[in-house]
């Protein structure tokens, strides 16, 4: 008597699917009863019934085989992998033999089948919804296409198992797999949808594959591989991947980051070397939120609204925004946002471009101040007749520079008349009236901020609006924040306990307490997660880095669960430290490689004429000058000037150094602009005060140097502080003093890169002699 080898205790979960196939078969036959009782036979419909019905069929005759057999064809299957481990067949079909590969195959069949027949009937159905078929000779090319879709959807496939079949394509890994991939339908994201960022990576004696729905699949794959290196080798000191094989699909198509660029400028080479770090964590997608300004006080009078810092990002000479933007050292000009664009999109991050009105709107209104709200100056007037040919206007300007179909409107926070609003984001909305719709058009998809504004799953999903996640869980607000405000950094224990039952949030937890609130994990109208960073106070609240470090964590923990991952909280601190350092194409944290906590020490003693300063640390990075050499008593000095300096080879140093200088000041042509030593990040300067110009902004110490004696001066940065000591004192803290919404001033601490490319030379405004300059890892 035939027993069952199945594994003991899950015989009644076997029986259960097993029923659960049967009823499967019985409804599609059901479907292919009716199709053929009112003469539908060839029908899609039809035929993807069909197609269905003997997968079933193959599926219930693999659950009797595998039940029966189940140690049979385990054994089989590792005796197959193990015999050829170079045959690709047996690899991707998990080694199968006899009936088990004939199942595999007829289910192949079906699945590339199906989706091909799927390709040619949302062709027809394109020519019905949109009336393209108006001719008869439209028609008639519609008709052919309908026929020979489905003849090609169900002779393809055969054709390419017959291909793979082929002894020479079995042995070429490469070239069986790209036969095999070329229909993707198995490429389904969290929510359903074909996604073109899934790869399948595989690993064997003869090498590394990597297989993808497109060619940012492939690019996602090479991160896999470099991570899978960097673990191995901080666990083994080896770089290894282990053999094998799987297929990775991100859950959700849209997974980044919104930067508040409004509120603070940061340089386009920033924003290229943010792009890279988001990309090796496999983040798609950086908002650049380029227009706002700061809370606008009601108490205001009309001369402070006029001087309330906001702006507006983008820079164009053309006539018809003139005005719009006064500030083009902190702006990006077409060629610059092209780069931006481009470089980050060469490393799978495509950059969402966000002009943000009718709210939040006072560098328009600055601009034109007859479109303001009586009540509010900062937000748009939208129904006086110039505001929406105005925003048009600003919008034609600016499109022609994107690279993508999507773009952000803003559109949030406005608190003028809600038809008025509907009238707003829907003429923007391509700039098409339609007098049909008097809700936003559902065409346009809803970022959800917050709670206070919406329930997105109510208002927006339960509608069929498509919504991203940017719910303020995760909200970051840069540098301080009142008490029971926003945090200055990512809030990393929601991103692993962040669903209602305390599990791995996700980017269909809307609300991270009530469930009911949430749509199911597959809910085609979730589109992803985008977190911002809001600059809520301002340009001098912060440096460029600072951004980056709120969310130097938070984005390889929020990314993971973007992309559907599974890291726990206790695995993430070992990851983290494994890959970050590591991460390829930025410097965001300036460090500079060093054999010793001494990065330079540039000493004079003994130096003779020459254009060269010889390094004494192990890692000779030697300076260059153009400085004579003399001497002061007994020291040996450079003479600095604005046609003399000395250069370093090297351009800044992020958190965590000591920076010593030697130095006498004998004048100064301009005692207020004086500046001393120049970096990539900032430039130490005398105003007459000792000042640091980073970001932008000055920050001052209530200190000056003496002038014509020798005075050492230590620039100490201290994780996210920095400090300054003259001649051995105390330390004085640099600082930046914050206007909190119109009512009051907060003192906070700076974070400034040293500077370190060079010392004097034009424009210096000084004169003095150099004693040496050394620069440690410590603080």
């Amino acid at each position: 008597m035939m027993g069952s080898q199945l594994p003991h205790g899950i015989a009644s979960v076997v029986a259960g699917v097993l029923f659960y196939s049967f009823i499967n078969l019985f409804a599609v036959l059901v479907v292919i009863w009716l199709t053929w009782g009112h003469n539908e036979r060839l029908t899609y419909v039809a035929c993807l019934s069909y197609l269905v019905c003997l997968a079933i069929v193959a599926s219930i005759i693999q659950q009797f085989h595998d039940a029966l057999y189940w140690k049979d064809v385990v054994e089989t299957q590792f005796k197959n992998l193990k015999l050829h481990p170079d045959n690709s067949q047996l690899v991707i079909a998990n080694s199968p033999a006899g009936l088990d590969l004939g199942l595999f195959y007829i289910q192949f069949y079906v699945y590339n089948s199906a989706s091909l027949l799927a390709m040619s009937w949302s062709i027809q159905l394109s020519q019905k919804v949109f009336g393209l078929a108006k001719s008869e000779r439209s028609r008639r090319a519609f008709s052919q296409i309908d026929h020979f879709g489905k003849a090609f959807a169900l002779a393809f496939p055969i054709i390419t198992i017959s291909c793979l079949s082929v002894k020479a394509v079995k042995k070429n890994r490469i070239g069986f797999i790209i036969l095999a991939d070329i229909p993707k339908g198995e490429y389904l994201d969290a929510t359903g949808k074909q996604s073109s960022e899934a790869y399948k990576l595989i690993t064997s004696p003869s090498g590394i594959t990597i297989i993808g729905a497109s060619p940012l699949g492939v690019w996602w794959g090479t991160r896999t591989i470099l991570q899978q290196a960097l673990l191995s080798l901080a666990e083994s000191g080896v770089p290894s991947i282990p053999y094998g094989s799987g297929l990775d699909i991100p859950g959700w198509a849209i997974r980044g980051m919104m930067l508040d660029e409004g509120r603070h400028y940061h340089p386009p080479e920033f924003i290229i070397e943010l792009c890279s770090y988001m990309s090796f964590f496999k983040q798609n997608t950086l908002q650049l939120h380029l227009s706002d300004n700061l809370y606008h006080n009601p108490n205001y009078t009309e001369e402070q609204s006029n001087e309330l810092y906001a702006r507006f990002r983008l820079w164009s000479e053309e006539s018809a925004v003139a005005g719009l933007n006064l500030h083009a050292n902190e702006s990006y000009d077409r060629a610059t946002f092209d780069t931006i664009q481009t470089k980050c999109a060469s490393r799978g991050v495509t950059v969402i471009p966000e002009i943000e009105a009718p709210g939040h709107a006072l560098v328009i209104t600055q601009w034109k101040p007859e479109l303001g709200l009586d009540t509010d100056s900062s937000q748009l007037n939208i129904s006086h007749p110039e505001a929406i040919p105005t925003m048009k206007t600003i919008w034609e300007t600016f499109l022609p520079w994107f690279h993508l179909k999507t773009v952000s409107i803003g559109a949030d926070e406005y608190k003028g008349p809600e038809a008025a609003y509907n009238n707003f984001v829907n003429s923007m909305d391509g700039f098409i009236d339609n007098s049909t719709w008097t809700n936003v058009y559902q065409n346009v998809s809803v970022q959800h901020w917050y709670y206070g504004a919406d329930n997105p799953y109510t208002d927006y999903i339960l509608n069929n609006y498509s919504v991203v996640n940017s719910n303020d869980d995760f909200y970051v607000v840069n540098k301080w924040s009142h008490p029971g405000g926003y945090p200055n950094a990512v809030n990393l224990t929601r991103t692993f306990h962040g669903s209602p039952d305390g599990t791995y949030w996700r980017p269909n937890i809307f609300d991270q307490k009530n469930a009911s609130d949430n749509p199911v994990l597959s809910s085609p109208y979730v589109l992803g997660s985008i977190v911002p960073l809001w600059n809520d106070y301002g340009a001098n609240a912060s440096v460029y880095s600072e951004a980056y470090y709120a969310w130097r964590e938070g984005i390889p923990a929020l990314a993971d669960k973007q992309w559907g991952g599974n890291v726990s909280e206790a695995n993430f601190t070992g990851l983290f430290a494994a890959l970050q350092p590591k991460t390829p194409g930025q410097n965001l944290e300036r460090t500079i490689p060093s054999k010793s906590d001494t990065i330079f020490n540039y000493e004079l003693d003994g130096l003779r004429n020459s254009s060269f300063i010889p390094d004494s640390s192990p890692n000779n990075y030697t300076a260059h000058t153009t400085c004579t050499v003399g001497k002061d008593g007994s020291m040996t000095a450079l003479a600095v000037s604005e046609s003399r300096s000395v250069t370093t080879p090297l351009d800044s140093k992020g958190r965590n150094y000591t920076l010593s200088l030697s130095l006498r000041v004998d004048s100064l042509t301009d005692p207020t602009n004086a500046t001393l030593l120049t970096g990539r990040d900032s430039i130490l300067m005398l105003t007459p005060n000792i000042t640091l110009f980073a970001g932008g902004n000055y920050f001052r110490l209530n200190a000056t140097v003496p002038q014509g004696e020798w005075f050492r001066l230590d620039l100490v940065g201290r994780g996210n502080r920095t400090f300054a000591a003259l001649n051995g004192g105390a330390e004085m803290q640099f600082l930046t003093i914050m206007g909190i919404n119109g009512v009051y001033h907060h003192w906070a601490e700076i974070a400034i890169e040293a500077p370190l490319r060079k010392l004097g030379g034009s424009n210096c405004n000084w004169t003095g002699l150099f004693g040496g300059m050394s620069l440690k890892s410590t603080a």
